[in-house]
């Protein structure tokens, strides 16, 4: 991780995330906000499985949008809200990048607007 740089909400760090067979391997995420209490992370999975978009609900970062070269990404990827998880600031490992601030609004709006509906 850059000493340099605090992490930040929209920023893409990697950090052990359990795979279907248990084991932890380093995987890229989404800093989506700072909980309240002990200040874990509310995270989301990214994934090179574009295939998967929930249309309307996830987001795909491409090679050709402004904010890929800041991502930190290797190739197009999936940003997927339904992979939710809390990270404490230990278990980051490092950091890649950062996302726009427009591209983080609308995946936290569409986050609170499937919440909403589902208390209703």
């Amino acid at each position: 991780m850059n000493p340099m740089r605090l992490i930040e909400s929209g920023d893409i760090v990697l950090a052990g995330l359990a795979q279907a067979d248990g084991i932890a391997k380093l995987r890229p995420v989404l800093l989506l906000c700072r909980l309240p209490g002990f200040g874990d992370w509310l995270t989301c999975g990214v994934s090179t499985q574009t295939r998967h978009l929930v249309a309307g609900f996830d987001e795909v970062i491409a090679q050709n949008d402004a904010d890929y070269a800041t991502s930190g990404l290797r190739q197009a990827s999936l940003v997927r809200l339904g992979f939710l998880g809390t990270l404490a600031k230990t278990q980051i490992a490092g950091d890649l990048g950062w996302v726009a601030p427009d591209r983080l609004h609308r995946l936290c709006q569409n986050l609170a607007q499937y919440l909403q509906a589902m208390g209703k």
